[in-house]
């Protein structure tokens, strides 16, 4: 719980120090500006109010590895839910409005994960899982889209380091094997997405591991 508050807490801090121009840049999302980006953050954080306020008596059905749906196609960025987004990101018109309100649910959101009992079950998307596995795996959640915003920021704040590891023991548990150690965490985790393509020499290392990238999580 304390890697979940130390993730978003630098994810946040990275949106708050935007300028007004680094809100019109790409990410690593496909489709999407930085705009776009930080009203899905603020979706998620909304999200995460939701959920942890919406207790279950039912036994958990997956843990913080289990909750993510695994596909292997890349988003076109023409979902028609990507393309809401990106329709509520513009009616917000200046940017200083997406911080704000990223600043004030965001700062409930973490909060209320603050507070939260890890041991208590609650629901979301049909699945029931304990807040603390809730809250990991929303670790990854955090990490990727830090590492989305950052994509062509250089100078930003950077996702902590131990997000960036814990998030690459996820991906190893989805993929059911490790990634090479010669790859970096960061590099591991945007190629294992697909945010980028391996080169000729990491996907050697990769084997028959590449075969299985990209995971894409839903």
């Amino acid at each position: 719980m304390d890697l979940f508050s130390r993730s978003w807490a630098a994810l946040r801090t990275a949106v708050e120090d935007l300028s007004g121009e680094d809100f019109g840049r790409p990410t690593g999302c496909r489709g999407w500006l930085v705009r776009d980006l930080v009203c899905h953050l603020i979706i998620d954080a909304q999200d995460v109010l939701i959920t942890l306020v919406t207790p279950s008596d039912s036994e958990p059905t997956c843990d913080a590895v289990t909750y993510w749906d695994v596909a292997t196609t890349l988003p076109s960025g023409n979902d028609p839910l990507d393309a809401l987004i990106v329709r509520l990101a513009a009616a917000y018109q200046e940017p200083e409005l997406l911080q704000f309100h990223l600043d004030d649910v965001g700062a409930a959101a973490g909060r209320a994960a603050e507070l939260s009992d890890p041991y208590l079950r609650v629901g979301t998307q049909n699945k029931v899982l304990t807040v603390a596995d809730y809250l990991d795996a929303y670790v990854l959640e955090w990490t990727l889209h830090h590492l989305d915003l950052v994509a062509n920021l250089p100078d930003a704040v950077q996702p902590p380091a131990d997000g960036l590891a814990r998030t690459r023991e996820m991906l190893e548990r989805i993929a059911g094997a490790p990634f090479p150690a010669t790859l970096p965490d960061r590099d591991t985790l945007l190629i294992a997405t697909g945010r980028r393509a391996p080169t000729e020499a990491e996907r050697a290392d990769l084997g028959d591991l590449a075969e299985k990238l990209p995971l894409v999580l839903g």
